[in-house]
């Protein structure tokens, strides 16, 4: 018997037939994140066979998601993206590269997709702080050096900040 999921809210992710592979990236590569079950199609499908995994389980940072094998029809875009707030530069960097170097690809301010296509904000939590500093002059310092950036370098974000 197949567990019911316990959040009645689940993002639902499409994929073309690489929910599984992206669903244990993501359970790699970011903190409370688990693939938490496999499911596999009772019978044929538009985009696959009987037996083929059709939807898989997981959680990526505590969230519930649902990968969803529906074929090639729907990419993602930028109107949906995973937020992660970072604590260091470390962190930062880590999240990053590990997304960029696995096929992604960089975008600007803070911004990145996985192979997969799925849009990542890695914010470190500096940069947020920044561009809410109630020094008006200081939160346009940063938000126009964040504007340059494509991975946030929260010293240089600091800096423009202080002037």
């Amino acid at each position: 018997m197949t567990q019911q999921p316990t959040s009645k809210n689940t993002i639902c992710l499409w994929y073309d037939g690489t929910a599984l592979e992206a669903a244990q990236f993501y359970a790699k590569t970011f903190p409370d994140s688990a693939v938490k079950a496999v499911h596999h199609a009772p019978g044929d499908y538009p985009s696959g066979k009987q037996g083929d995994v059709i939807t898989v389980e997981f959680t990526v940072m505590g969230i519930p998601c649902l990968g969803l094998n529906g074929g090639p029809m729907f990419k993602h875009t930028e109107a949906f993206s995973f937020q992660v707030a970072t604590d260091d530069q470390a962190e930062t960097d880590r999240l990053w590269n590990a997304i960029v170097s696995n096929g992604g690809q960089e975008s600007a301010c803070g911004w990145c997709k996985d192979k997969w296509g799925l849009s990542w904000q890695i914010t470190p939590r500096a940069l947020t702080q920044a561009i809410i500093d109630p020094d008006p002059a200081a939160a346009k310092r940063a938000f126009e050096a964040m504007m340059e950036m494509t991975k946030i370098d929260i010293a240089a974000i600091e800096a423009a900040r202080k002037g």
